[in-house]
């Protein structure tokens, strides 16, 4: 019987207030997925703290104001090098003032998107799920 091994990630929903509305930040994997900041949760770190690095080292964002009452999981299988994993995110809502990005070489490419352009361009269901959460939060304390 193979082994699973378990991961576990903190990632963040990202947006900005812009002149057309709330936009949100999608990053393209090397992969082909479009989807949010996000990384594994090292030693003696605390999910927030693993966000905030995560952002500045993918993004360059170095201002992002957590939103509380947002806290959403998802949970996934996947293989790697010959391993079985079970992945664990855990997701954040937060704030950047910041438009400009410095994408890094993890990522592809990056967007800033409204809503359903952002809902339309998430690969996966799960995150499309995570950005539905996060935006009925947003819109119901506007």
């Amino acid at each position: 019987m193979r082994q699973t091994e378990f991961e576990k990630s903190a990632g963040a929903v990202i947006f900005r207030d812009a002149t057309s509305g709330i936009m949100f930040l999608l990053l393209h994997y090397p992969a082909g997925h479009w989807d949010f900041v996000k990384g594994k949760i090292e030693l003696n770190e605390m999910p927030r703290q693993t966000v905030l690095r995560e952002a500045k080292e993918e993004t360059g964002l170095d201002d992002l104001e957590f939103i509380d009452g947002f806290n959403e999981s998802i949970e996934y299988d996947f293989r790697y090098n010959g391993k079985s994993i079970h992945k664990k995110v855990l997701f954040f809502l937060a704030k950047t003032k910041i438009k400009k990005i410095k994408i890094s070489f993890e990522h592809k490419n990056f967007q800033w998107l409204n809503f359903e352009k952002a809902l339309e361009k998430a690969t996966y269901d799960n995150a499309k799920k995570v950005l539905i959460k996060a935006n009925r939060l947003l819109s119901q304390s506007l």
